[in-house]
C-alpha cells in the first residue's frame, strides 16, 4: 500500500514566498485594498446585529448588492452608495489618493 505524505504550510510562509514575485505582489496589493473595505463593511454590519438583507433594506439597496460588496468584488461603486452603507451602519466613509511607488 502507498502512502501519501501529507505536507503542511502556514499561510504566511506561503504568502511570504509568493510575494517575491513582483507580479502577485503588484495583484495582491491591489486586491488587498478592495477586500480591506468589504472587511470594514463586514465589521460593522456584525457589529450592530445585522444580516446583509438588514443592511439592504436599511440603505435602500437589495441584499445582492451588500453581498457583492462584502465580496470586495464590486466593481464602480460610487460615493452615493458608500453614503448609503455608512448611513445605514453610523459610519462616514472616507477616500483616500496616495502617491504611486
Amino acid at each position: 500500500m502507498k502512502t501519501t505524505r501529507i505536507t503542511e504550510y502556514k499561510f504566511e510562509d506561503l504568502l511570504e514566498k509568493k510575494m517575491k514575485d513582483v507580479e502577485f505582489r503588484q495583484e495582491y496589493e491591489r486586491l488587498d485594498k478592495e477586500f480591506e473595505l468589504a472587511e470594514e463593511i463586514i465589521k460593522l454590519r456584525i457589529e450592530k446585529n445585522m444580516t446583509q438583507k438588514d443592511l439592504a433594506q436599511i440603505a435602500g439597496t437589495s441584499q445582492p448588492a451588500i453581498a457583492r460588496l462584502e465580496s470586495g468584488k464590486y466593481s464602480n461603486i460610487s460615493m452615493s452608495f458608500l453614503r448609503k452603507i455608512g448611513k445605514a451602519l453610523n459610519a462616514i466613509p472616507e477616500i483616500h489618493f496616495k502617491k504611486a511607488e
